[in-house]
């Protein structure tokens, strides 16, 4: 298999840590690739029309995007826990968690470029609604963040990829104040082996 890759991208790293998780890292072949929003990427679009990574290229040439489908397939391939519940409570407290932290992200992608620009070219109801939009979601995770600790799931990778990306990326933000619980959770999820490979490093090109 095939994995269009990025070293910094949290929606990479959902799928690396199922990798490493899983035992399946050796058995998938990291194409980097470059993917921006404005300027789409002809070697990523052989493959994906979207020019979006993550994306899984099978080794009978089929291509699977975005992250919560590769996810969803890798898990088929492995004899161990499940990150996907069959049917049942458990199966849609996962994908709720792993909607609600994939959403946060795409919004944290948005705004960070909102960020970028020079203060004039800032459109400032959008950097207003980002940010309430982002406090309302962390509020609702410190009131679970007791439940995080059972089991560990694609609910749980998502959202912990998510608290690192704020970590990396808002590092002034500081979204711990206020949040204890998810605090004390997401030190829990970073100790991992599988999350302390997968940190995102801009040493890589």
């Amino acid at each position: 298999m095939k994995l269009h890759w990025s070293p910094r991208s949290p929606f990479v790293r959902k799928v690396a840590i199922l990798l490493h998780e899983t035992g399946l890292d050796a058995q998938v072949e990291r194409v980097r690739s470059v993917a921006a929003i404005a300027t789409p990427n002809p070697s990523i679009m052989a493959d994906n029309p979207l020019s979006q990574i993550p994306t899984l290229v099978l080794d009978d040439g089929q291509a699977l995007y975005d992250s919560p489908v590769i996810c969803e397939y890798l898990d088929t391939l492995h004899d161990g826990p499940r990150y996907f519940p069959p049917a049942g409570p458990a199966r849609w407290t996962a994908l709720q968690r792993q909607a609600l932290a994939d959403g946060m992200l795409a919004i944290l992608l948005i705004w960070r470029q909102e960020r970028m620009k020079a203060p004039g070219q800032q459109l400032p109801d959008w950097l207003a609604a980002f940010a309430t939009k982002i406090a309302a979601s962390l509020a609702r995770l410190e009131a679970a963040a007791a439940s995080l600790y059972e089991g560990h799931d694609i609910g749980h990778v998502t959202i912990g990829c998510m608290l690192s990306y704020l970590d990396y990326r808002f590092a002034d933000l500081d979204w711990r104040a206020g949040h204890p619980g998810l605090a004390a959770w997401h030190a829990t999820f970073e100790a991992r082996p599988s999350v302390i490979a997968t940190r995102p490093d801009d040493a890589q090109v």
